[in-house]
């Protein structure tokens, strides 16, 4: 029955004179992700609404799920559009949806409808009245509930008539490309792909940087981080994967630095790194997993103690998130279960004993001190030497 859908925005709608901006935003992410469903779609604008419409046979589940990835979008509605031939039509066309869609079903139901076109010659009351009582009529099982219907039969009067009862919910967020690219510093744990995800949902592009530490992590450690890249870019649209080889530089740490600062300071180099990465190609912040105490290196000391090495704003977006929570988020996304697949990254390779929780910044700076001028020249050639993956 449903050939085409209207797309309900969010936060968009308040935008202002600019709200052309996000919509043309929204429209474009749409169409990338249904360039890649089975059947030719027709995307237009028109009043604050977005349509989607379908040319000829098409494949409604996978639209249906491929709109449900992309930000901006709160809710689909699947919906009849007919042309206004007057009133006796319209109430033809509604008759046969509710046949189609609630014939036999005892359930609440109530008429809204909306009437853009103020040459309609009935008003929205008078419409919600005369079809709310024609469906009493013909469908014994139907009861009228104002206040919370099982049925929101919705009636939108424009150029043409829009019919619809079912909203299937969007992921919300703003659209992609609205605020900007970011790096996030992804690993094969739980945490970072749900950071990255929630951050492109406020409409940033996500690039990627891993740090790979071979042997101490396998080859299998690094496929598993890009298999999470493709879960991420469902949403986040192609992501730029940094593979960075921190072998040389996690070894020279952990022989000169104090073992309790070992994970500090690494996790200072990568920030470096990545943050030398993200200014190279044109990020505006970096992107972490982190939630407060959940590790010795996320109390509150320690990301003082990181974000000492940042000049760009470092995003935290799981920051007061319980376990719980993040791993709700992951389960959605589809990333938990490869997270969860036994394979070390070089976070947990070099974990000391008893790491420090309560890190002070100078006494750190001071250990980095008996890593000389060498450690410059092991950055700089990690970063002359790391993988680019095209992640999509």
């Amino acid at each position: 029955m449903f050939q085409a859908f209207l797309i309900k925005y969010g936060e968009i709608g308040v935008k202002g004179k600019n709200r052309y901006v996000f919509e043309d935003a929204l429209v474009a992410r749409m169409k990338q992700v249904l360039y890649h469903v089975d059947g030719t779609f027709q995307i237009t604008k028109e009043q604050g609404r977005i349509y989607v419409e379908a040319e000829g046979a098409f494949d409604y589940e996978e639209t249906v799920a491929s709109l449900q990835r992309v930000f901006g979008i709160v809710g689909i509605c699947p919906v009849v559009l007919v042309e206004d031939r007057g009133f006796e039509e319209l109430s033809r066309d509604v008759m046969e949806y509710m046949h189609r869609m609630y014939e036999g079903v005892t359930k609440t139901f109530k008429v809204h409808t909306r009437r853009a076109n103020k040459h309609y010659p009935m008003d929205s009351m008078e419409v919600n009245a005369e079809l709310g009582g024609r469906i009493l009529e013909q469908f014994p099982g139907l009861k009228v509930d104002v206040h919370a219907p099982d049925i929101l039969l919705q009636i939108e009067l424009r150029s043409h008539i829009c019919i619809y009862s079912e909203v299937i919910p969007g992921p919300g967020g703003m659209p992609l490309g609205t605020n900007g690219r970011s790096m996030l510093l992804l690993s094969g744990g739980i945490d970072s792909p749900v950071a990255g995800y929630m951050v492109a949902k406020r409409g940033v592009y996500i690039d990627a940087t891993y740090f790979h530490a071979p042997p101490y992590t396998s080859e299998r450690a690094k496929e598993k981080v890009v298999d999470l890249a493709k879960k991420v870019a469902r949403y986040t649209g192609p992501i730029r994967l940094h593979v960075v080889n921190f072998t040389d530089i996690q070894m020279y740490i952990y022989d000169r630095c104090p073992h309790d600062e070992l994970t500090i300071i690494m996790r200072r180099y990568m920030m470096r790194i990545a943050q030398q990465i993200a200014e190279d190609t044109g990020c505006l912040a970096l992107i972490t997993g982190e939630s407060i105490g959940q590790v010795a290196s996320q109390t509150v000391p320690s990301l003082v103690a990181t974000n000492d090495v940042c000049t760009l704003p470092v995003f935290r977006p799981l920051i007061a998130f319980d376990k719980e929570d993040i791993v709700s988020v992951a389960k959605k996304i589809d990333t938990y279960e490869i997270s969860i697949l036994p394979f070390e990254d070089c976070c947990t390779t070099f974990v000391a004993k008893h790491p420090v929780t309560k890190p002070q910044v100078e006494r750190i700076r001071r250990s980095e001190q008996a890593l000389s001028e060498k450690i410059e020249d092991m950055v700089k050639e990690a970063l002359d030497t790391r993988e680019v993956i095209q992640v999509r």
